[in-house]
Protein backbone atom coordinates (compact mmCIF):
# COMPACT_ATOMS: atom_id res chain seq x y z
CA UNK A 1 0.00 0.00 0.00
CA UNK A 2 1.57 3.42 -1.15
CA UNK A 3 1.38 6.27 1.43
CA UNK A 4 2.68 9.54 2.02
CA UNK A 5 2.99 11.09 5.55
CA UNK A 6 3.23 14.60 5.93
CA UNK A 7 4.51 16.05 9.04
CA UNK A 8 6.57 19.37 10.03
CA UNK A 9 3.07 21.69 10.29
CA UNK A 10 2.34 23.64 13.16
CA UNK A 11 1.48 27.43 14.24
CA UNK A 12 4.00 29.94 13.92
CA UNK A 13 4.44 33.68 14.14
CA UNK A 14 4.83 35.72 10.72
CA UNK A 15 8.71 35.80 10.17
CA UNK A 16 8.92 32.20 11.43
CA UNK A 17 10.44 29.23 9.49
CA UNK A 18 8.83 25.83 9.29
CA UNK A 19 10.36 22.47 7.30
CA UNK A 20 7.88 19.88 6.54
CA UNK A 21 8.70 16.44 5.08
CA UNK A 22 7.03 14.08 3.08
CA UNK A 23 8.01 10.81 3.78
CA UNK A 24 6.98 7.84 1.42
CA UNK A 25 6.08 4.38 1.92
CA UNK A 26 5.00 1.32 -0.05
CA UNK A 27 7.37 2.15 -2.89
CA UNK A 28 9.96 3.66 -4.16
CA UNK A 29 9.24 7.39 -5.65
CA UNK A 30 12.83 8.26 -6.52
CA UNK A 31 12.23 7.82 -10.43
CA UNK A 32 9.22 10.75 -9.92
CA UNK A 33 8.84 14.32 -9.49
CA UNK A 34 6.95 15.33 -6.98
CA UNK A 35 5.38 18.76 -5.51
CA UNK A 36 3.99 20.43 -2.91
CA UNK A 37 1.02 22.33 -2.76
CA UNK A 38 -1.64 23.65 -0.71
CA UNK A 39 -4.79 24.95 0.11
CA UNK A 40 -6.81 27.49 2.28
CA UNK A 41 -10.46 27.52 3.10
CA UNK A 42 -12.85 27.92 0.49
CA UNK A 43 -10.26 28.05 -2.58
CA UNK A 44 -8.41 25.33 -4.72
CA UNK A 45 -5.45 23.58 -4.20
CA UNK A 46 -2.50 25.79 -5.59
CA UNK A 47 1.00 24.57 -6.56
CA UNK A 48 3.96 25.59 -4.13
CA UNK A 49 6.63 23.98 -4.90
CA UNK A 50 7.96 20.91 -7.40
CA UNK A 51 11.32 19.18 -8.37
CA UNK A 52 12.38 16.53 -10.31
CA UNK A 53 13.25 12.91 -9.65
CA UNK A 54 17.33 13.66 -9.16
CA UNK A 55 16.76 16.95 -7.21
CA UNK A 56 18.70 18.97 -9.91
CA UNK A 57 15.68 20.93 -10.97
CA UNK A 58 13.19 22.55 -9.13
CA UNK A 59 10.20 25.57 -9.50
CA UNK A 60 8.22 27.31 -7.49
CA UNK A 61 5.01 29.63 -7.92
CA UNK A 62 5.17 33.63 -7.99
CA UNK A 63 4.17 34.19 -4.05
CA UNK A 64 6.82 31.62 -2.52
CA UNK A 65 9.80 32.35 -4.54
CA UNK A 66 12.83 33.03 -2.03
CA UNK A 67 11.25 31.83 1.11
CA UNK A 68 10.61 28.11 0.45
CA UNK A 69 13.19 25.72 -1.02
CA UNK A 70 12.03 22.32 -1.87
CA UNK A 71 15.09 19.47 -1.84
CA UNK A 72 14.84 15.20 -1.86
CA UNK A 73 16.46 13.07 -0.33
CA UNK A 74 15.88 9.74 -2.77
CA UNK A 75 17.90 7.24 0.16
CA UNK A 76 15.30 7.55 2.09
CA UNK A 77 11.88 8.14 0.04
CA UNK A 78 11.78 11.76 1.64
CA UNK A 79 10.75 15.43 0.13
CA UNK A 80 10.90 18.59 2.47
CA UNK A 81 9.95 21.91 2.16
CA UNK A 82 11.80 24.92 4.11
CA UNK A 83 9.65 28.02 4.65
CA UNK A 84 11.00 31.35 5.79
CA UNK A 85 9.55 34.35 6.05
CA UNK A 86 6.36 33.41 6.71
CA UNK A 87 3.20 34.91 5.95
CA UNK A 88 -0.47 35.11 6.92
CA UNK A 89 -1.31 34.33 3.13
CA UNK A 90 1.04 31.10 3.86
CA UNK A 91 -1.59 29.97 6.00
CA UNK A 92 -2.91 26.48 4.32
CA UNK A 93 -3.31 22.45 4.79
CA UNK A 94 0.05 21.59 2.87
CA UNK A 95 0.08 18.66 0.56
CA UNK A 96 3.36 16.39 -1.18
CA UNK A 97 2.85 14.11 -4.19
CA UNK A 98 4.12 12.39 -6.17
CA UNK A 99 3.97 12.58 -10.36
CA UNK A 100 3.96 9.74 -13.24
CA UNK A 101 7.71 12.04 -14.48
CA UNK A 102 10.37 11.68 -14.08
CA UNK A 103 10.43 16.00 -14.21
CA UNK A 104 7.65 18.12 -11.91
CA UNK A 105 4.27 19.93 -13.18
CA UNK A 106 2.55 22.82 -11.78
CA UNK A 107 -1.26 21.18 -12.41
CA UNK A 108 -3.08 19.04 -10.06
CA UNK A 109 -4.23 16.39 -11.96
CA UNK A 110 -0.79 15.30 -12.99
CA UNK A 111 0.12 14.28 -9.66
CA UNK A 112 -1.11 10.36 -9.14
CA UNK A 113 -0.45 9.73 -5.27
CA UNK A 114 -1.00 12.62 -2.63
CA UNK A 115 -0.80 12.92 1.42
CA UNK A 116 -3.35 13.35 4.01
CA UNK A 117 -2.16 17.07 4.23
CA UNK A 118 -0.56 19.19 7.18
CA UNK A 119 -1.49 22.24 9.09
CA UNK A 120 0.68 25.52 8.33
CA UNK A 121 -1.03 28.40 10.06
CA UNK A 122 0.79 31.88 10.22
CA UNK A 123 -0.27 34.02 12.99
CA UNK A 124 0.31 38.00 12.46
Amino acid sequence: QVQLVESGGGLVQAGGSLRLSCAASGRTFRSYGMGWFRQAPGKEREFVAGINWSGDNSGYADPVKGRFTISRDNAKNTVFLQMNSLKPEDTAVYYCAVGLATYYDTRVQTYYYWGQGTQVTVSS
